[in-house]
């Protein structure tokens, strides 16, 4: 009992930042019910993993509206029981989601030097309409940032696949996942958090596995609350 007690208490933190858009077109084929659905199983399945050699914790921001805010702080997954629905409205201000993920990254008291490299996830049905551009520069330019994973999902046809390639880093995923419809929405969150599962349990966390998603097999996918 002692030593798991020691082992949870100094467990390294591995971070994984949602960047999730919810602008009014996420509305259109019920999208915004998708992802919801989706984080929600996300989460739990994260809150089940053993923390002996990481303690994943996820942090979920929003872009809609005219703004981007931290929905969920960053959190260790254990703790996290319920989320709030998110909702869609309004515009897609993306830069101002890049900015509250520098800031989260660059502030040590929040993500440690001890915290394993983080794993940043970028959704979008549609194309920025702020000023992101400089923002993005700064994160991928940062010392900090520039070292985590960045992955990302096109939802429906609408959404800036150029821009999502250029967040995209390689370092993981070597490509933007598209998703179509709610299963694929799913499948996309199911491999994420496969990948973040391996990488928590390996005894070599910062070392990033490839992500392939086309892994999933269909007849593992559970889309009975969609």
């Amino acid at each position: 009992m002692v030593m798991q007690q020691f082992a949870v208490a100094t467990a390294r933190p591995l971070p994984v930042i949602i960047l999730a858009d919810v602008s009014g077109s996420m509305t259109q084929d019920n999208n915004i019910c998708a992802l919801n659905a989706a984080l929600k199983d996300f989460l739990s399945t994260l809150s089940k993993e053993s923390r002996l050699n990481a303690e994943i914790q996820v942090s979920i921001i929003t872009f809609g509206g005219s703004k981007a805010e931290v929905n969920v702080p960053l959190t260790p997954a254990w703790q996290i029981n319920q989320t709030d629905d998110l909702v869609a409205s309004g515009g897609t201000p993306m830069g101002g989601a890049f900015e509250l993920a520098l800031e989260m990254i660059e502030n040590k008291e929040i993500i440690p030097s001890r915290a394993y490299k983080p794993t940043i996830v970028l959704i979008s049905d549609g194309i920025p309409t702020d000023n992101w551009e400089s923002s993005f520069n700064k994160l991928k330019n940062s010392d900090r940032a520039q070292k985590a994973s960045r992955m990302a999902m096109a939802i429906g046809a609408g959404a800036d696949k150029n821009m999502l390639k250029a967040f995209v880093n390689d370092l993981e995923a070597t490509e933007v996942f598209e998703a179509h419809n709610a299963k694929e929405i799913h499948r996309f969150f199911r491999v994420v958090s496969m990948s973040v599962s391996s990488r928590s349990q390996s005894n070599t966390p910062n070392q990033l596995p490839t992500v392939d998603f086309s892994k999933l097999p269909d007849d593992e996918l559970d889309l009975s609350d969609f």
